[in-house]
């Protein structure tokens, strides 16, 4: 009985992508049996000699998505010497898409899984945003990279967002004078906290505004004078018993808190680092 004709999927990296090209094309020869052998990790002559030597054996086929030109042209050439069938999923593309734009391709094994991972890990620090939003669960003070504490309307739940778009994990506290301290607050360092200020008059309009347009009356307590300056008072004191950084938002955008929050995580990692 005949072998079954194998397809070497091959990469330089972890070689999903060839796999998947391979499997979709042995689909479509659905009364022929063909395996699919998968093999990361190419990076030398010495292993593309290896696969060429199997393939050579049973007349089989190699698809790859090598980006190494070096490792590229070295299996074209051995492949033609030895009479095996190789296909380049990669470079023609590449080829393509170099003709068309100003830069040229980082060239580098890997990109799509380090694209991933990037994208993974801004989903799960949007999703930890809005898990610990607005005190929700105290519990993830000491799994964030950065606690954001101030009072009502200081944007920290804007601040929590975009700061996870930078795949940062940030979780806020609203400091009320009325209601108790979470226990965790002080079970972390100070330099993971970062408190949030505003001028009192500024902070009077964001309120005034926020009431008018959810058609409440804009005298309310929340939006007083008073009120105000009582909850700012409050707050000061819980950073100063705190130790944390202060930083006056009262005419920064989001963008420019952000900013100073990235730039004093980065300070703590390298003190971290240094120890």
């Amino acid at each position: 009985m005949a072998s079954n004709k194998i397809i070497y999927a091959i990469s330089d990296s972890l070689g999903e992508t060839a796999e998947s090209v391979a499997r979709a094309s042995a689909s479509q020869f659905d009364q022929e049996d063909i395996d699919i052998v998968r093999i990361p990790y190419i990076n030398q002559e010495t292993q593309i000699d290896d696969v060429l030597r199997e393939a050579a054996q049973g007349d089989n086929v190699i698809c790859h998505t090598i980006v190494s030109p070096t490792l590229r042209q070295y299996l074209h050439n051995q492949a033609k010497i030895l009479g095996v069938q190789a296909v380049d999923i990669m470079g023609p593309v590449l080829d393509s898409v170099s003709s068309v734009v100003k830069t040229q391709p980082r060239l580098t094994a890997g990109m799509v899984h380090k694209l991933d991972q990037e994208y993974f890990k801004k989903v799960e620090a949007i999703e930890f945003a809005v898990k610990y939003d607005d005190g929700k669960n105290p519990a993830g003070f000491e799994k964030a990279d950065i606690v954001i504490i101030g009072v009502s309307r200081t944007s920290k739940t804007p601040l929590s967002m975009f700061l996870a778009y930078k795949k940062i994990k940030a979780a806020n506290l609203p400091l009320v004078p009325e209601v108790p301290l979470p226990e965790e607050l002080f079970k972390i360092p100070p330099k993971k906290v970062v408190g949030l200020i505003i001028d009192p008059y500024k902070l009077n309009n964001i309120r005034c505004e926020r009431l008018r347009t959810m058609g409440l009356d804009r005298e309310a307590n929340y939006a007083t004078m008073s009120r105000i300056e009582e909850e700012l008072e409050y707050a000061k004191a819980v950073m100063r018993r705190v130790h944390c950084p202060i930083l006056d938002v009262t005419n920064k955008s989001i963008e420019e808190t952000a900013s100073f929050v990235m730039q004093l995580i980065e300070r703590n990692k390298q003190q971290e680092m240094a120890r």
